[in-house]
């Protein structure tokens, strides 16, 4: 189910048909190296995380992580999405690209539209967004898509920096 509509971009809901897709993005070393190792090494581990992650929240809450496709050719390049975390108060965005298409706005687009989305689609007073320390790229995309820096918190036994959006 398509979701978003951008200049370049078309955002939608993950199926296990993306499983060869979430399996790739999983393992590129940014993703472990900022977002953590999810132990997704085969097409049936990226089925089930796309299963128990994104389509779950999908049917509980209406929103999760999308698939980031570039409208021409119908290519997948990352995840961006709202999701709500036993662990945070409100609801966050994130995102991942794969290598190939970072630093080309992909991430701008995405989450500039993700957030737009949660605030007036679905009326979410307080959007947050959580980063690692070292992770500059992201921050700076956060502070760029209008999120403001609050500070650190500790999140599972992590340091992160915490971002806010308020409506």
């Amino acid at each position: 189910m398509k979701v978003l509509d951008t200049d370049r971009l078309i955002l939608r809901w993950l199926t296990p048909d993306d499983a060869a897709f979430i399996l790739e993005l999983l393992n590129e070393p940014s993703w472990i190296r900022f977002i953590g190792d999810k132990g997704v090494r085969t097409l049936e581990d990226a089925k089930n995380y796309i299963v128990s992650g994104p389509m779950k929240m999908y049917s509980q809450m209406g929103f999760g992580l999308f698939m980031v496709e570039r409208k021409e050719g119908s290519i997948p390049i990352g995840m961006c999405g709202l999701i709500k975390r036993d662990t945070l108060d409100n609801v966050d965005i994130g995102f991942a690209f794969l290598s190939t298409y970072q630093t080309q706005g992909y991430g701008f687009e995405s989450a500039s539209a993700t957030l737009k989305y949660g605030h007036e689609q679905q009326d979410l007073k307080r959007i947050l967004a959580i980063t690692s320390l070292e992770n500059q790229a992201s921050s700076g995309l956060l502070e760029k898509i209008g999120m403001k820096y609050e500070g650190t918190i500790i999140l599972d036994k992590e340091k992160l920096k915490l971002f806010a959006s308020e409506k």
